[in-house]
């Protein structure tokens, strides 16, 4: 498992914006998909966002769409530019890289498995 560095999250009231970033090594392989996932509190583990590097083809969750860009720019780093912030928003967000099982299932947006996760950013939207 490689590292990934998260950072940017915080606390924001709503309609709000924060932008995550997420950086693994600039070196080695490049990362097939890169991922945000976020886990609120009672919550399951839920997909937001998804990015297939190669093509830059994304992929997102149905209630973060038209409010959450997820990019690419240096190797093996992705950013979440989260608009419009709402309570419901507030999680700890999760980086993932390096999809093992690529799915378009419902809820996977992409991929099944990833290889490699962040330790999570805390995200707080107050209304």
């Amino acid at each position: 498992q490689v590292h990934l560095v998260e950072s940017g999250g915080g606390s924001v009231q709503s309609g709000g914006s924060l932008k995550l970033s997420c950086a693994g090594p600039q070196y080695g392989r490049t990362f097939n998909y890169m991922a945000w996932y976020r886990q609120a509190p009672g919550k399951e583990h839920e997909a937001v966002a998804n990015i297939y590097t190669s093509a830059g083809r994304t992929y997102y969750a149905d209630s973060v769409k038209g409010r959450f860009t997820i990019s690419q720019d240096a190797k093996n780093t992705v950013h979440l530019q989260m608009n419009n912030l709402k309570p419901e928003d507030t999680a700890m967000y999760y980086c993932a890289a390096e999809c093992l099982h690529v799915s378009f299932a419902a809820g996977t947006l992409g991929c099944r498995q990833f290889e490699n996760w962040g330790h999570g950013i805390l995200v707080t939207v107050s209304s």
